[in-house]
Order: C-alpha cells, then sequence, then structure tokens
C-alpha cells in the first residue's frame, strides 16, 4: 500500500487528486495532507511517504521550499510538483531541485495517475 502525501493550501485540489487517484488504481493507498509547505516538511518526518505530490504556490512556506528541504533530509524522496499554466520557470528550478515530474493544473485525471504510477512502478 503506497503512501501518498498530498500537499496543497486548497482542500478542494487535496480531493481532487485523492479521488482521481483512488479512481485510477490507488484505492487501497494512504493519503497524508499538508496545507502548506512547512506542514509538509513537518510530516514528511513522521510518516515517510512513498511519494509526495506538492503544490508550487502556497502561504507560509512555498513548494519549492519544501522540496529542497525535504530533498536536502531525505535524498531519495520523490516529489512531484503540481504548478498553475505559465509558470514554466519555476518547474525548471523544481526538476532541478529533484523534483521527479510535473502536473500543469487544472490537471487531467489520467496524467496525474499514469505520471504516480511510473515513479511509483505500480
Amino acid at each position: 500500500m503506497a503512501k501518498i502525501m498530498l500537499v496543497d493550501d486548497a482542500a478542494f485540489m487535496r480531493m481532487m487528486v485523492k479521488n482521481s487517484l483512488s479512481k485510477g488504481g490507488f484505492a487501497d493507498a494512504e493519503f497524508i495532507e499538508a496545507q502548506d509547505g512547512a506542514e509538509a516538511v513537518q510530516k514528511y518526518d513522521e510518516v515517510s511517504p512513498d511519494l509526495v505530490i506538492m503544490d508550487i504556490t502556497m502561504p507560509n512556506m512555498d513548494g519549492l521550499t519544501a522540496l529542497k528541504k525535504i530533498r536536502a533530509a531525505h535524498p531519495d524522496a520523490k516529489v512531484i510538483m503540481c504548478t498553475a499554466m505559465g509558470q514554466e520557470s519555476m518547474v525548471v528550478d523544481a526538476i532541478k531541485s529533484g523534483a521527479k515530474d510535473f502536473v500543469v493544473k487544472p490537471f487531467n485525471a489520467e496524467r496525474i495517475t499514469s505520471t504516480v504510477k511510473t515513479i511509483l512502478g505500480a
């Protein structure tokens, strides 16, 4: 059973990702939620998720900063970044900082599911 952390300041987006993955072959996954990068960094240490799906733009601590902190403490961490249209430069920075992939919002359910399957080897 995969442990997947969903990090987004919008509860609606966390629910949409969870529903997409549940319908796409991850119904038995354990989903851990965080509202911002700071909470994600703290929870990562507590739950050691198999994968993190994280928004870039959030209050308190943005996704890029959280990605760098998580990867510094856990170099093998698997993180997929979610980004809104038009934030391509942030995506490049995220990939350089260790993100495994990115998904553009509004995302396609099949795209996020196939990305997760590829990264988790499912």
